[in-house]
């Protein structure tokens, strides 16, 4: 089964925005048996939506949280709050977030409130750029050993990794990422994830690829690159898009 995970970031600008975007993504749905589809909209509409969701295979994430449940924090979300208010994934380490200052500490920490509260981590690594000499490969997997650092052995089935070649992402992307990067990058991915949980439970976290998907592209991973899933941004905002790859996933 493959995972299909929207990422909405700061979009949309109202509640009754989102509720019509998420309506037409579960009109394209219908007939979807083997892709699980995660939407993770900014936290204002978790609770919205996460009501809208409850009869539907579709499920609920947040964007982002803090390392603490409660306290003094202002701005903060709380995993337990995203819990509470019926999230199910927090995406973590996302190279928006890390761009603003966040770090493999920073994100290490924030898991292990995730996994406190029952939650499943969705853990973003990823290179800035690549190099002839291979650097960028000790880049990611120094990237998912620091932020596994205090993540429970036991709880592999609460992980999900999405790789993320920030260098093929966004206007200033150096060149669009194939599924061969994809696939090159996933076994590291693979291998690191083993040295920690050992093999049979390594295997059963799902590699993602994330950066810059589309209905052009996303099936390419999906089929070539053998990615488990797809992490998609502004496209998921789209629901006759999303449709498309989920159905594509469904049959892959």
């Amino acid at each position: 089964m493959k995972f299909i995970i929207g990422n909405w970031k700061m979009f949309p600008a109202s509640p009754s925005e989102a509720k019509t975007i998420f309506s037409g993504i579960k009109k394209s749905m219908r007939g979807v048996t083997h892709a699980k589809v995660i939407i993770c909209p900014p936290s204002l509409y978790v609770a919205q939506l996460a009501l809208l969701a409850a009869k539907t295979k579709i499920q609920i994430g947040g964007q982002n949280c803090f390392k603490e449940d409660e306290g003094a924090y202002t701005g903060e979300t709380s995993p337990r709050a995203l819990r509470a208010v019926g999230a199910t994934h927090v995406i973590l380490g996302h190279s928006e977030r890390r761009a603003m200052g966040e770090t493999d500490s920073d994100i290490s920490e924030k898991m292990s409130a995730v996994i406190r509260n029952k939650l499943t981590v969705i853990l973003c690594v990823g290179e800035k750029a690549r190099d002839e000499h291979g650097g960028y490969f000790n880049e990611v997997s120094t990237e998912l050993r620091s932020s596994l650092l205090a993540f429970p052995k036991n709880e592999a089935k609460r992980l999900i990794v999405a790789y993320e070649p920030i260098w093929a992402i966004g206007s200033r992307a150096k060149r669009v990422a194939t599924p061969a990067d994809f696939r090159e990058m996933s076994i590291l991915i693979r291998r690191t994830l083993t040295e920690y949980f050992g093999k049979k439970d390594a295997f059963a976290v799902p590699i993602l690829y994330g950066g810059s998907v589309d209905d052009h592209n996303a099936e390419g991973f999906l089929k070539e690159g053998g990615a488990d899933g797809l992490l998609i941004g502004r496209v998921s905002l789209d629901p006759e898009k999303l449709g498309m790859i989920i159905r594509s996933a469904n049959t892959i």
